[in-house]
């Protein structure tokens, strides 16, 4: 089982930028599909973008534009960068992975890090 762990979040005002971490403890090549997923107090957990083994990348239409997500295999890391950040951006951001299909359902992964709270003052 892999394991995740989130870094890089904090407060910054809007249109501002926060680069978001996820330090796996397995190499990123075995994993087929990592994501980012955000959940707000009373929210369901919503997905923000994914990446798969083959390159391919998708992203919620809120992110679309202004999120960017990456990997570092050498040091088994999987980022967020975004940019233009909004209030509505708010939330506890999380990091997945499975080895299977995906998309951005969160029933699509059973592995999952801590959480890293963003939060975006306007």
């Amino acid at each position: 089982q892999v394991q995740l762990v989130e870094s890089g979040g904090g407060s910054v005002q809007a249109g501002g930028s926060l680069r978001l971490s996820c330090a796996a403890s397995e190499d990123l090549y075995n994993l087929y599909c990592m994501a980012w997923f955000r959940q707000a107090p009373g929210k369901e957990r919503e997905g923000v973008a994914l990446t798969v083994s083959g390159g391919g990348r998708t992203y919620s239409d809120s992110a679309k534009g202004r999120f960017t997500i990456s990997q570092d295999h050498a040091k088994r890391t999987l980022y967020l960068q975004m940019n233009s950040l909004k209030p509505d951006d708010t939330a506890m951001y999380f990091c997945a992975a499975g080895r299977g299909w995906c998309n951005l359902s969160p029933t699509r992964f059973n592995t999952w890090g801590q959480g890293t709270q963003v939060t975006v003052s306007s």
